[in-house]
């Protein structure tokens, strides 16, 4: 066996955010306003999300309250319009934590951002007109992060979320196909280390992709389908 020499660095990086994709999830507030908040902690497995957060947030105290959200994903394109809900919250009064990073209360997040509010179809939550991608989701459970450490227990929370309705702009979808995404097409807004990103070209083909998409298709897609539909106004 030949001998190599590493070249990694040993570091302690104060997050460990390499990328991911940039979420807006809307949620309905106490008295029946909208809030709009900008994560990208954020993982899809079938039909469900995993959506890392602080558990002191608005957002999830509106979750744990109305039990759904609506997660819009921004294309590369509007990352000035997710740059202006920052340092932004929908807590009054603003909680200390917040305080010292210097975020302000903002009741309007739709109009901050410069956003339009879409009625969805199967949660209260609206979804967002502008993002190529809009998911309506139920929350079915909550799981706790960091339980073992008592600093950090009760601080931050996974939430699963099953989604019950996928809209998209017809510019993403595949040419020829009913329900499938074009990648070549879609440009989501990457988060790298707090910093905005978009994707480039693939860089080499998939064996991966060679699986037809449809194998992949749970249960979960025929929950959403059987959704009832909210009624208007």
């Amino acid at each position: 066996m030949t001998a190599t020499t590493s070249t990694h660095t040993r570091i302690e990086p104060g997050i460990l955010y390499f990328g991911t994709p940039v979420v807006l999830i809307s949620t309905i507030n106490e008295d029946g306003s909208t809030n709009l908040a900008p994560m990208s902690s954020a993982f899809w497995l079938g039909w469900r999300a995993m959506l890392g957060m602080s558990a002191r947030s608005k957002t999830i105290q509106n979750i744990r309250r109305t039990g759904e959200c609506v997660l819009n994903l921004p294309s590369d394109s509007l990352a000035h319009v997710v740059d202006r809900l920052a340092l932004t919250t929908g807590s009054d009064p603003v909680p200390p934590y917040k305080q010292e990073r210097g975020y302000r209360f903002e009741p309007d997040k739709f109009g901050r951002a410069g956003l339009t509010p879409v009625a969805s179809e199967t949660v209260a939550p609206p979804r967002a007109a502008e993002c190529p991608v809009a998911m309506e989701a139920v929350v079915e459970s909550e799981h706790p992060v960091a339980e073992d450490d008592e600093a950090q227990r009760g601080g931050i929370v996974a939430v699963e979320a099953r989604i019950q309705r996928v809209h998209v702009h017809e510019e993403i979808r595949m040419a020829g196909t009913a329900d499938r995404i074009d990648p070549n097409a879609w440009r989501p807004l990457i988060m790298s280390f707090q910093k905005f990103y978009g994707l480039g070209p693939q860089v080499h083909p998939s064996t991966l992709a060679q699986i037809p998409e449809d194998f992949y298709r749970g249960p979960d897609i025929e929950r959403g389908r059987e959704a009832p539909t909210r009624q208007a106004g």
